[in-house]
């Protein structure tokens, strides 16, 4: 069990702690003054059926060994959504690795049949990312929705664009995110949930720390712990060339290529969202076309 690991849960269970409070959690409380915003550590071993000194163990990060029914009950007790449950036990997992256990090799770019699937969409905007938040492929359109980020200076040539990248270090994210702050927190918290299911992940690594040294916004919401399964919502954008658009989106993994995601964004049928959309794709495809030309 490495150290990383032990500070990763016990960052995570004392942050989960602090988010719950003695009434959420059924508890009579009378007043008075609290050193914790939260619950104590004795109160979540209660709530968990557990001693407190074996809660403080857990808590302090020496979570291997621990068996499921344990974890659930943390989990329970804690409050956990999915997502935040889910990281649990992958940290669970890694510490009773008992050594560096990669994953399976993320894929690094899509096969061809995915590409023409991308391409068969041609009124939807969609597009393939991996857990680290890297575009790998899209079809017209979706290229075209997020042109911002496909042609923002922090995508290097020959280097895929970063949703994560683009939000945190081009100025022009704010414009293109109306919620940026939503859009900020829904990327770290990615990273963070793929953080806890493939630790190992170099990539990933070196995205973390060279985010977490560029920008303040990053590291305060890296701090703040959360986790994201991102699988289905709403967003909206402001296009430079057709305004605000909004979509809901759905997110599939790609079960026969590890680590890869198709989200397709839909607008509600006859709205202006849907008629931007039209007139985002009646415009790319006449820009295809006078390439083609050229």
């Amino acid at each position: 069990m490495s150290t990383e690991n032990r500070k990763q849960v016990r960052d995570f269970l004392v942050s989960r702690r602090g988010k719950v409070t003695p009434q959420q959690a059924g508890l009579q409380y009378y007043g008075g003054n609290r050193r914790v915003p939260g619950l104590r550590r004795e109160e979540v071993a209660m709530l968990a059926g557990l001693s407190v000194d074996y809660y403080a163990r857990i808590e302090k990060g020496n979570i291997s060994g621990v068996s499921e029914t344990v974890l659930h009950s943390i989990s329970d007790a804690l409050q956990l959504d999915e997502a935040e449950r889910t990281y649990l036990f992958d940290l669970a997992r890694t510490a009773n690795a008992g050594h560096r256990t990669p994953r399976r090799e993320p894929a690094r770019r899509v096969r061809p049949a995915v590409q023409r699937i991308l391409d068969g969409m041609a009124a939807t905007p969609a597009l393939v990312r991996n857990g680290r938040l890297d575009i790998l492929a899209a079809n017209p359109l979706g290229r075209a929705l997020f042109a911002p980020v496909f042609e923002s200076p922090t995508a290097a040539p020959g280097q895929a664009p970063n949703h994560a990248r683009f939000g945190f270090l081009d100025p022009k994210a704010h414009d293109f995110h109306p919620d940026w702050n939503l859009s900020a927190n829904t990327n770290v918290a990615i990273l963070r949930t793929e953080a806890g299911r493939d630790p190992y992940n170099k990539d990933l690594t070196d995205l973390i720390g060279e985010l977490s040294t560029r920008s303040e916004d990053f590291r305060t919401r890296w701090a703040d712990q959360n986790v994201r399964l991102h699988r289905t919502g709403t967003k909206a954008f402001r296009h430079p060339v057709v305004g605000v658009v909004t979509v809901d989106f759905e997110a599939m993994e790609l079960s026969a290529d590890a680590g890869l995601t198709l989200t397709a964004y839909s607008p509600e049928p006859a709205s202006p969202s849907a008629e931007a959309l039209a007139l985002l794709g009646s415009w790319t495809m006449t820009a295809s076309h006078a390439g083609e030309s050229a």
